[in-house]
């Protein structure tokens, strides 16, 4: 268990292998290559694409929480995949003749979606050699309405007091998640620059895999992100 930037976060991630990683304090995960034991908590995944080490451990997840009585998941992924995570869900339903009870929601680049506790997920486009996608998670927080900063207390008391709210939304934010992708999307997806918490698939590190192979893979190698180091 990590703590960065006042973020709790748990997290696997071997390339090819498993990615999964986990924010309990905001009750959700990103992917599920495997379905850790704490990762069965986690109400709500939000999956980037179909690879098997990004969504191979969604039907344990969901079994498991059946298993010991827990709400059924959630599960947001890519709007293309719906259709089939729907149908791999009918055939492990005749497979294992459980219900395994679940709510699938599909989405794209531009969607909002409400996570709760003032949370919203905002999904983005990233680049890989499937069609995959990011998320940035935003907080919903009240601030003091812009005109009514530095005025006296009974001002604002007299505002509040014509009925008038004082108070605005703001939306900010706090964590992103790239997914598997080439660097681009650094570039390209202001979120993944200004997020509190940025959580990024880097696959190779060294030598072994050049840059324009790791390219070629649709990864991330930690060469061009030290070239980008000032973003």
């Amino acid at each position: 268990m990590f703590d960065l930037g006042g973020i709790r976060i748990e997290a696997i991630s071997v390339a090819g292998l498993e990615t999964c990683i986990e924010l309990p304090d905001m009750g959700l995960a990103f992917d599920m290559g495997r379905c850790t034991p704490t990762a069965v908590r986690r109400p709500t995944v939000l999956f980037t694409h179909a690879h098997i080490d990004h969504l191979g451990g969604i039907i344990t997840h969901c079994a498991t929480r059946g298993l010991f009585h827990m709400p059924p998941p959630r599960y947001i992924v890519p709007r293309e995949n719906e259709a089939h995570i729907r149908d791999l869900f009918a055939t492990w339903r005749k497979l294992d003749g459980s219900d395994l009870a679940c709510t699938i929601e599909g989405a794209s680049p531009g969607d909002r979606l409400d996570l709760g506790k003032g949370l919203e997920a905002r999904p983005f486009r990233s680049i890989h050699r499937v069609p995959c996608q990011g998320y940035g998670i935003w907080q919903k927080k009240n601030r003091l309405r812009a005109d009514l900063v530095g005025q006296p207390p009974e001002v604002i008391v007299e505002a509040r007091a014509r009925g008038e709210t004082v108070s605005e939304p703001v939306h900010s934010p706090i964590v992103a998640f790239t997914g598997d992708s080439r660097i681009e999307v650094v570039e390209r997806e202001e979120v993944i620059r200004t997020a509190k918490l940025l959580v990024m698939e880097v696959s190779f590190l060294n030598e072994k895999v050049s840059v324009a192979a790791c390219r070629d893979k649709g990864h991330i190698h930690l060469d061009e992100v030290i070239e980008r180091a000032a973003l």
